[in-house]
């Protein structure tokens, strides 16, 4: 699975949960992982493109957590 698939699989986790269930980076590596079966450093390095594009950002609230960023 290429990394633009992998990174829509994040997105998609993360967009599906909001509202629902704040997920840490940890939670998000262990889904896709179990999923789909793709290695924990590939969902990682999504996870960091995703964050350094701005399409996701991380939260702290008592630990840190990966969320939609709020729209403007």
């Amino acid at each position: 699975m290429d990394k633009e698939e992998v990174k829509k699989l994040v997105y998609k986790l993360v967009e599906d949960s909001t509202g629902k269930k704040k997920l840490k980076q940890t939670d998000i590596l262990k889904k896709i992982s179990a999923d789909h079966g793709i290695e924990k450093d590939e969902v990682k390095a999504a996870v960091r493109d995703l964050v350094d594009a701005g399409t996701l950002i991380f939260t702290y609230f008592g630990g840190s957590f990966i969320e939609i960023p709020p729209k403007e």
